[in-house]
């Protein structure tokens, strides 16, 4: 009798501590989500999975990657699970063998484009660069053409690739378009466009007057059009480079069990519903766009190979390097 008495109190006990109490399982997650951003994830994700903690560390995605690859070369394997800002960067972890294939069952909701055909990451937003323009600027362009015309001359500002994630693959994504190629950014620097530092300076650029026209991520613009500021963005009818804030697997996560059921949890309806909240274009197509975005039908992704971007990082870097700053 005592010892049944014994069990019924240490039931009674566990289902009044708090759901932390009873986690039984820790999952790592290094992202580069902006703060609130990741909080948000990780506060959804476990009050969907209450018997898994989710210990998290932010940074930019070039500091991260540096502080996994000094953690790797020692031999040590921190997270679980990456949440990063590219497919290029996932590519350059599959291809030295740090990556875990894993088969999600919700990659039939997404384009094959946005995945790895063998698993290794799956992309979980969309993040396109287009145009922005301010309210009182004489012209509309309505395509990356329309940049290096000479209305245009000294009025437009662009992230420099040498800098930005997002701008080195536009680079990449608007070199390898056989009605654009290298010939655009020559145009572009014959045209003054002034290239230099990261997205938030084109905003700034366009916003204050001083460059009526910029090349700029999506949300960005878009956020502060809404808020007021005079602006608007434009999706060019070429089409729009794109990052994709891809998840993956670590092959020497300590808890892949957790790990996967991150990964699908962020795949899910209600994890895209998660990024839709948070300002941006879920990569889930069957999902609505944010207010201020056109329909997902206008938007148009111009192609994009990430692991032949992977490749001609460092070809890419150098030839705008020489055209701009040569």
């Amino acid at each position: 009798m005592k010892l049944k008495n014994s069990l019924s109190t240490l039931v009674a006990v566990s289902l009044t501590l708090p759901l932390s109490a009873q986690a039984v399982e820790t999952l790592t997650l290094y992202t580069s989500q902006p703060n609130k951003d990741a909080q948000m994830t990780v506060d959804a994700f476990e009050k969907q999975n209450p018997d898994i903690k989710v210990d998290w560390v932010r940074d930019g995605t070039t500091k991260l990657m540096t502080k996994l690859r000094a953690e790797l070369s020692s031999g040590v394997v921190k997270p679980d699970v990456l949440l990063i800002a590219d497919s290029v960067t996932m590519e350059s972890m599959v291809a030295e063998d740090y990556l875990y294939a894993y088969n999600s069952p919700f990659k039939k909701d997404y384009d094959p484009a946005l995945y790895n055909e063998k698993g290794f990451y799956y992309g979980t937003k969309l993040i396109t660069t287009g145009i922005v323009r301010h309210n009182r600027a004489p012209e509309t362009p309505l395509d990356w053409s329309d940049l290096a015309n000479t209305e245009y001359k000294n009025q437009v500002a662009m992230p420099s690739p040498l800098y930005s994630g997002a701008a080195l693959i536009h680079l990449a994504t608007l070199t390898e378009s056989a009605d654009l190629g290298w010939t655009y950014y020559e145009q572009l620097h014959e045209n003054k466009v002034m290239a230099q530092g990261g997205n938030g300076g084109v905003l700034k650029a366009v916003s204050s007057g001083s460059k009526p026209y910029g090349v700029i991520v999506d949300f960005l613009a878009i956020r502060e059009s809404r808020k007021g500021s005079p602006i608007e963005f434009i999706f060019p009818k070429t089409g729009v480079s794109m990052v994709t804030e891809p998840v993956a697997i670590m092959k020497g996560a300590q808890n892949k069990d957790a790990a996967k059921r991150f990964v699908d949890f962020v795949l899910s309806k209600p994890g895209q519903q998660l990024v839709l909240d948070q300002g941006y274009l879920p990569a889930r197509s069957d999902m609505p766009v944010p207010d201020g975005f056109p329909n997902r039908a206008d938007i148009k992704l111009m192609p994009f190979d990430a692991a032949k971007t992977l490749e001609n990082n460092a070809a890419n870097k150098a030839r705008f390097s020489a055209i701009f700053e040569g």
